[in-house]
């Protein structure tokens, strides 16, 4: 298999479309480049898309293989690791655009200092910047 440089898209199932776009929207600071039904997507860098699905969308293909996303809603089940100047105020900003706090910036023996918060459907954003010294 032969992979493509770019774009790489990661796509998270959410519950509600709008909702997740509109949190997304003012997180990340700027509109999608496509929002249609069943499908919203970011562009976070040159290479790398964030791509909203719905699990209704997602449900018609992966049933009856697979569980259904939304049995999962509120379930952490991923982490997107975001890099920022500042993890105390993104992780303030963050809530402020309707995040759950999970947990306040602190620094990590990883050495980053890292937030943690949860998006509308439980995924995790950690968002992580420069040791306070």
């Amino acid at each position: 298999m032969e992979i493509y440089p770019s774009p790489f898209m990661f796509i998270l199932y959410v519950e509600n479309q709008q909702l997740s776009r509109a949190f997304y929207a003012k997180l990340l600071n700027r509109e999608p480049e496509l929002d249609v039904p069943g499908m919203t997507e970011f562009r976070l860098s040159d290479g790398l898309v964030l791509g909203l699905m719905p699990n209704a969308g997602i449900a018609r293909i992966l049933s009856p293989v697979c569980p259904l996303p939304g049995t999962g809603t509120g379930i952490p089940r991923c982490e997107l690791y975001f890099r920022v100047q500042d993890a105390d105020s993104s992780t303030g900003y963050a809530v402020s655009c309707g995040a759950a706090m999970v947990q306040e910036a602190q620094d990590r023996d990883w050495g980053d200092r890292v937030g943690y918060v949860a998006d509308p459907d439980g995924h995790i954003i950690a968002l992580a910047g420069p040791l306070k010294l």
